[in-house]
């Protein structure tokens, strides 16, 4: 493999037996600077842990970045859903079209507001929101569209902007995992009314901790949402609560960790593409797997994930022969039990795309730590099991 060798003999890349899905030290890189930063924030004059100049200069960077309106920064990308739904209205009787197959924040930001969650269907190649089954989907009632960008492919956002202004509609973008992807030069999350990121430690842009943020190109809706993160405060003069608002304020520390990180964002999102080209190119055309589709402008590899007709058995391969695994969504949402009973009843077609998804997906390992000799170590085990299968 010479695709991606840039890291191939980094001594700080992880070299134990098993190929680990993430890196048991994530942040070995960091570690000093963080370490750094902890002592001189804690140790500080003024002693501001939360929102506090460090925020503001993250906030600031990433904006300029993505070339937003605004970024807030807030305490997780879970919270950072619910402020966008708030913001924009969403409540009792409204409806909001959400993808069958994904994470159950999805549904539960939508239901924490008092609408209900509409589950459509997936593209089975993309695993993102079929904006045809969206569509179908749409009633009086519906609010907002709300896809979600899967593993490493972005939903069909320009189809959905379209759907939207159509029928003027809301559109949420569920960028949690998309942080540095492009489509049709517009950054993951700029697309609609709002976008999110997640900085949980396992995202691409991960931190070690909880954390998250609202992006958008309208500046009354990072104001409105910047009050509710701190108590409905406008920031200006404290005590004074303009709207009901909630905690999801940001840690200054992390603020100071995640703006350091950002500068090599870039190189480490290459690595992980690099890595992801190398798993196509050698693993396409396989008997039995499929593996994602071709990236447009920019693509953020969160992981690398294929379908597999014996899912279950190529992962037990894949175990034995020392690499590690995940299935993200083993269910459908609205076949987990905290969705059921919203699901049920409801006319439409079924989830068919969303069902055989769950059913086939296995994301391998392709964090920027993987040596050379790891990436090839996953590809031949993949392979073996393929070809083997089909004799």
């Amino acid at each position: 493999m010479t695709t991606t060798s840039d890291r191939g003999t980094d001594p700080a890349a992880v070299t134990d037996d098993r190929v680990p899905f993430f890196p048991p030290d994530l942040f070995h890189e960091d570690r000093d600077t963080f370490l750094r930063l902890l002592h001189e924030i804690g140790t500080g004059a003024d002693q501001k842990f939360i929102l506090g100049d460090h925020t503001r200069r993250f906030e600031d960077a990433l904006r300029d970045r993505l070339g937003a309106a605004d970024v807030v920064a807030c305490s997780s990308g879970t919270s950072a859903l619910h402020l966008i739904l708030t913001v924009l209205g969403i409540g009792p009787g409204d409806e909001v079209v959400v993808p069958a197959f994904g994470c159950a924040p999805l549904a539960a930001a939508v239901l924490h507001t008092g609408a209900v969650p509409v589950f459509g269907d997936i593209d089975p190649r993309t695993l993102t929101l079929d904006p045809v089954d969206a569509q179908a989907r749409v009633t009086p009632r519906t609010k907002a569209l709300m896809p979600a960008h899967m593993f490493s492919v972005m939903a069909d956002m320009p189809r959905f902007a379209a759907l939207a202004a159509a029928g003027g509609l809301r559109l949420v973008e569920d960028s949690a995992v998309a942080q540095g992807a492009v489509l049709d030069g517009t950054p993951a999350g700029l697309w609609g009314d709002a976008g999110l990121y997640s900085f949980v430690q396992v995202k691409s842009f991960g931190m070690p901790g909880e954390g998250g943020a609202v992006v958008t190109r309208d500046e009354d809706t990072g104001r409105r949402v910047r009050m509710l993160r701190n108590h409905g405060q406008d920031g200006v003069r404290r005590g004074l609560h303009h709207v009901i608002g909630v905690n999801s304020r940001f840690d200054e520390i992390q603020a100071a960790f995640q703006l350091h990180r950002l500068s090599g964002l870039a190189a480490r999102l290459n690595r992980r593409a690099r890595i992801a080209t190398h798993y196509t190119e050698h693993l396409t055309g396989l008997p039995g797997i499929t593996t994602p589709p071709p990236g447009t402008d920019g693509r953020c590899y969160y992981v690398y994930t294929l379908l597999a007709d014996d899912r279950d058995a190529l992962r037990n391969h894949l175990s034995a022969e020392g690499v590690d695994t995940h299935v993200y969504y083993p269910k459908t949402l609205p076949d987990q039990a905290a969705f059921a009973p919203v699901a049920a009843g409801r006319p439409g077609p079924d989830w068919p795309h969303a069902r055989d998804a769950a059913r086939r997906q296995l994301s391998l390992p392709v964090h920027h730590r993987l040596t050379d000799a790891q990436v090839e170590r996953v590809t031949d085990a993949v392979r073996a099991h393929a070809l083997r299968t089909r004799r």
